[in-house]
């Protein structure tokens, strides 16, 4: 089974929701059958290329206050589900070129790479305070999660993937995907947004036809 995940690295609820999944297929004893696929998406695409504290940028957005009180929720919720957010050091930067290695990472590797890698780059988005555009900090993400460190070099110093990400993330928007993480299954069945493992299992169990 095929499920696609349109997510990006810098949502919090991007990283709480693939987790979910995740334990969802392991419950189930489904991991050989179900293949989860990470479609980008950018819900700033126009972030700035240098690096600066997230907890400025959400305060800018959402007001000081009402910043502390998201994020700490957030905090919360990740411990609950042994998700460590450590907002206080992640940076705010585009996720254009960690979108390109995931590319990657699915096009030369195949979906089971990806997630492995996607998880990394979450925390050390959400954990590390990892500048998630760093060529370097990303070749060494890369790398320990099976890629070939010459290739992802290599791959990072040019444009490419960059059309293809840019154009799925565009065909995302024309599609009307505006929350994240969405969660698309076969049989249509769809999930946006605030979920669970509880739910994502029912989705997996009713597209399995069990």
């Amino acid at each position: 089974m095929n499920v696609e995940a349109y997510v990006d690295i810098t949502c919090p609820w991007c990283r709480l929701g693939t987790h979910q999944f995740h334990r969802a297929v392991a419950a189930a004893g489904a991991e050989a059958d179900v293949e989860l696929v990470l479609r980008p998406y950018q819900l700033v695409p126009d972030a700035p290329e240098e690096p600066r504290p997230l907890m400025d940028a959400v305060a800018e957005m959402f007001g000081p206050r009402q910043a502390e009180e998201m994020l700490g929720e957030m905090t919360r919720l990740g411990a609950g589900e042994g998700i460590e957010y450590r907002f206080d050091r992640a940076v705010a930067v585009n996720t254009l070129t960690a979108h390109r290695l995931l590319w990657l990472a699915l096009h030369e590797h195949g979906a089971a790479v990806q997630a492995t890698l996607a998880t990394a780059l979450f925390d050390a988005y959400f954990r590390d305070g990892v500048n998630v555009a760093d060529h370097t900090r990303l070749t060494g993400l890369a790398e320990r999660a099976g890629l070939d460190g010459g290739r992802v070099r290599g791959f990072l110093a040019t444009e490419e993937g960059g059309a293809e990400v840019r154009e799925q993330v565009a065909a995302a928007r024309r599609e009307g995907v505006t929350t994240v993480p969405r969660f698309v299954f076969e049989n249509g069945t769809l999930i946006v947004g605030v979920t669970s493992t509880e739910a994502l299992g029912d989705a997996l169990r009713q597209a399995g036809g069990r």
